[in-house]
């Protein structure tokens, strides 16, 4: 095999050439330096375009551009054969790009990407996200909310006018257990009112109410209730004491029990409900008290509903009740035995669409049996349901529709049907801002027609900033207007801003 160099005697002579091989060799790299320090550009036609950085594709991408420029790699004069150089950016010694390399798009280089959701779709807004955490004790957590607000309210009736500025101070609290099985609910609220300046009638309210949930079964659920509730009787309410200076104030006490039951595509359900309702004195503007005992009453009743699921979403159902009111006195002060006894019925459907539409209706008739024979029956037909509707994220409208029966206390007169038609709607403007808007009608009817009707409208509008999760302003104005067949109509305005604490 010949050898790659020839063995002849080196000469004084060769060198020269030699040298001169080199030094022209060298200068050929000092001239091509600058161009290596570009980013690399394929030539047309050329299709194996690399990203700069990666020395191993970059070498042989230096060698396809050189062979198709019609180029060979330098050959020293010796024979021998140099080793092609790579084009492009300095590489990073690692195989990664660089950060500022103008070819690749700025999110390649991103190492922190958002995770994306599985379906792809945008995940949903946690409903209680600004929620405060509460307070737990033991397996139970306790949320407590105190309220602070300033209020002016102006009352005209007929051509009297009066006004006043009050203080209102609330609290509430919501304590949930944290069990695997079964749930212990209490909740609990209440307001009080001082007057600032003017006149007017304070209107204090107290509610406590607690729900055992008790799963027997995977198909088997029964619920223990117990409740308390206080208000100061409108002095609007046709039951209400004329010449008082501060109404009644009325007590309920409530109890319940129920069991609902799967039995494959039926759904059954029994309740039973007593009440007890206690009048306190009111007291005249002559002064003096007057009693209100022969209105006190205990009232029960139980109810039975069958549903029938046509699908998980759609369960038309039926529904029957029956029920006892007794009074503690006898008769009343004007002589009239006001116990009596309840019957209804009704069917509905109860749809259950998702977060975008649930809810019930229900049309049916119900009747009061007083024990009087001078008092004609109350019955009517009635007309209940609620639906809750989300049109978009961040906007919940609720409708809702009641009929009640409500027993009298003017004598010759039974009672009135009481139709109610309701809206409310919340609509998160920022994440931490949030609109109120709700409207109402009642239509109180006596169907003797010896007392006149009334019919009350009332609206209001309001605002929460939540400035943080434990602190939050709040802003509301309402107008209530009532009108009557016979009487003066009244008007009331309130207008408030106040600050919400929760824990």
């Amino acid at each position: 095999m010949r050898p790659f160099f020839p063995r002849i005697k080196r000469t004084g002579s060769a060198r020269p050439a030699t040298g001169a091989a080199w030094l022209a060799a060298g200068c050929l790299l000092l001239s091509c330096g600058p161009v290596f320090a570009q980013a690399f550009s394929p030539l047309p036609g050329d299709d194996d375009t690399t990203l700069s950085g990666d020395p191993v594709r970059t070498e042989r991408t230096g060698a396809t551009t050189a062979t198709a420029a019609g180029t060979s790699p330098a050959t020293p004069a010796d024979g021998r054969t140099a080793t092609p150089e790579t084009t492009g950016s300095i590489s990073t010694g690692s195989g990664e790009p660089l950060l500022n390399d103008p070819i690749i798009d700025e999110d390649l280089a991103r190492t922190n990407l958002r995770e994306n959701t599985v379906d792809g779709l945008r995940s949903q807004l946690s409903l209680d996200r600004n929620d405060a955490p509460g307070v737990r004790f033991g397996s139970f957590v306790l949320k407590p909310t105190l309220g602070q607000t300033f209020n002016h309210e102006t009352t005209k009736t007929g051509e009297t006018r009066e006004s006043r500025s009050y203080m209102e101070t609330g609290l509430r609290g919501v304590l949930t257990s944290d069990w695997s099985r079964h749930q212990l609910m209490v909740t609990g609220e209440g307001t009080w009112q001082r007057n600032l300046s003017g006149t007017g009638e304070t209107e204090p309210t107290a509610d406590i109410n607690a729900a055992l949930r008790l799963d027997i079964g995977h198909a088997t659920t029964a619920t223990l209730r117990a409740g308390y509730h206080f208000e100061r009787e409108d002095s609007t309410d046709p039951n209400a004491v004329s010449n008082a200076s501060v109404q009644s104030g009325i007590d309920q006490y409530t109890l319940g029990a129920g069991v609902e039951h799967d039995f494959g595509i039926l759904r059954g359900s029994a309740r039973v409900d007593f009440d007890r309702y206690v009048y306190g004195d009111a007291e005249l503007e002559g002064g003096g008290t007057l009693s209100l005992e022969d209105r006190n009453r205990n009232a029960g009743a139980v109810t039975v509903r069958l549903g029938y699921e046509l699908s998980p979403a759609l369960i038309p159902f039926i529904e029957a009740s029956a029920g006892k009111s007794i009074y503690d006195l006898r008769m009343d002060t004007l002589g009239f035995e006001r116990s009596y006894k309840s019957y209804g019925g009704r069917a509905g459907i109860e749809a259950d669409l998702g977060e975008k539409l649930s809810g019930e209706l229900a049309l049916g008739y119900q009747t009061y049996r007083f024990d009087d024979a001078r008092l004609e029956d109350l019955s009517g037909f009635t007309i209940d349901g609620l639906i809750n509707w989300s049109p978009r994220r961040g906007t919940d409208i609720t409708y809702g529709i009641s009929t009640g029966l409500e027993p009298s206390t003017t004598a010759g007169e039974s009672g009135a049907m009481i139709y109610t038609l309701s809206s409310r709607a919340t609509h998160e403007l920022r994440t931490a801002l949030v609109a109120r808007l709700s409207n109402s009608l009642t239509f109180r009817n006596y169907p003797s027609g010896s007392s006149s009707d009334e019919k009350v409208w009332l609206t209001g509008a309001g605002l929460t900033w939540d400035m943080n999760r434990y602190l939050a302003l709040t802003g509301d104005v309402s107008y209530e207007h009532t009108t009557r067949d016979s009487g003066p109509a009244s008007n009331t305005a309130r207008v408030g801003v106040g600050l919400t604490l929760r824990r």
